[in-house]
């Protein structure tokens, strides 16, 4: 169950409550941007606010998906350099037997890399108690909100670019209050879309391969993160999977507590400007490309997730080359 945010038949933006394949229209409500500045404000939970408009007017759901009529499930809606996309890597543990590989390098080795001493940091320090504040962890800016596509869109990579690859994430979606406040709307799945041929080649290119499109939603899940999240990531080419994945996320299956991820993007006062939205990636232990795979234009990305909504899909496109001038005044 989740807000969802669409186009209606007017082309007018609207604001729904999913339940399963079941969407009925929230009455007074656009986006779900002024819902969380309205909780916000009152003090009210975003679900008390989701009660109160709910109607009985139903929304055709597979037609709003299938004329690509759906919008991410939150944003700026009035100017998307107000919405800071930002993330967290090295947060989360894979597979057991992953798991097992990584503690044993851990410990028989003192000869470790960047990564994986931060890595290992997160393990010793990620979850502190309750009001104390942990190791920070790696973080990275990813842009603002002309970045995000809609469920549906193309995930466009640039003509530069030398990979396009999946990442499939749960992503937390906040708006600041009118006092500063970070406010957590919920959580969405998300693709949070890399390049990660670049970031192979030096690690101090990860600036450079993560300025680029990601993909939220279809839904927007108000309240806390379960502790364990498992979900499915695939790649279909021309009608058939050529890759897929299960993929895991949720505290259990972290090294950071979603409590301190928060805190240290939080912590610097330009995040906390009144107004703006922030959606933020918790990261992944699950990429094709780890598997080899090499992505192609038109390949069709698929990340599913139980308690999610449906499934977040996405074609990858590739832009013309194109040379940038600068002028001089």
């Amino acid at each position: 169950m989740g807000l969802v945010q669409f186009l209606d038949d007017s082309g007018g933006r609207a604001v729904g409550w999913a339940d399963g394949d079941r969407l009925c229209r929230l009455t007074d409500c656009t986006s779900s941007y002024d819902l969380g500045l309205q909780a916000a404000r009152e003090g009210k939970s975003l679900l008390a606010l989701v009660e109160a408009r709910m109607s009985d007017d139903p929304v055709a759901y597979d037609e709003l998906e299938s004329a690509g009529r759906l919008l991410p499930p939150l944003d700026h809606p009035g100017d998307p350099a107000h919405c800071l996309v930002t993330g967290t890597g090295l947060t989360h543990l894979g597979s057991a037997d992953a798991r097992d590989k990584m503690h044993n390098k851990l410990s028989s080795s003192d000869d470790l890399t960047d990564s994986m001493k931060i890595f290992r940091m997160g393990l010793e320090g990620g979850k502190p108690e309750a009001g104390d504040i942990g190791v920070q962890p790696e973080w990275f800016f990813k842009g603002d909100g002309t970045c995000v596509v809609a469920p549906g869109a193309a995930l466009a990579m640039p003509a530069f670019a030398l990979d396009g690859g999946e990442e499939p994430e749960v992503a937390g979606l906040y708006v600041i209050g009118e006092d500063g406040t970070p406010c957590r709307l919920g959580f969405a799945i998300g693709n949070e879309f890399s390049d990660h041929v670049m970031e192979r080649q030096n690690y101090l290119y990860l600036a450079h391969s993560k300025l680029r499109n990601c993909a939220l939603g279809p839904e927007l899940r108000p309240g806390p993160l379960p502790d364990h999240i498992q979900g499915n990531s695939r790649i279909r080419r021309g009608g058939e999977t050529v890759w897929e994945h299960g993929f895991l996320s949720g505290e259990s299956n972290m090294s950071h507590s979603v409590a301190n991820l928060e805190h240290h993007h939080f912590k610097y006062a330009m995040f906390r400007r009144p107004g703006d939205v922030h959606i933020h990636f918790f990261g992944t232990a699950t990429l094709s490309f780890s598997d080899g795979i090499s992505v192609e234009p038109g390949d069709v990305f698929e990340i599913e997730a139980d308690g999610f909504g449906r499934p977040l899909r996405n074609i990858l496109r590739q832009h013309a080359p194109e040379t940038v001038r600068v002028k001089a005044l």
